[in-house]
């Protein structure tokens, strides 16, 4: 199962990083610091959604 989460984490990390990024663009946020916190938090809060998908893909 962790090869999977490790899997889905990537596709799932650059989704919810990359639309971080535009949310924080949108807001007018347009420093690279911003940008850089933005998709960093996108990126962590991916392990535990693909911790949860991988979880119920394999049934459990």
């Amino acid at each position: 199962m962790l090869r999977l989460a490790l899997i889905l984490h990537i596709f799932i990390g650059s989704t919810l990083g990359g639309s971080a990024v535009i949310a924080a663009l949108v807001m007018g946020y347009s420093t690279i610091w911003t940008i850089l916190i933005a998709a960093v938090v996108g990126f962590v809060l991916a392990v535990p959604v693909s911790a949860i998908v991988a979880r119920k893909l394999y049934g459990g």
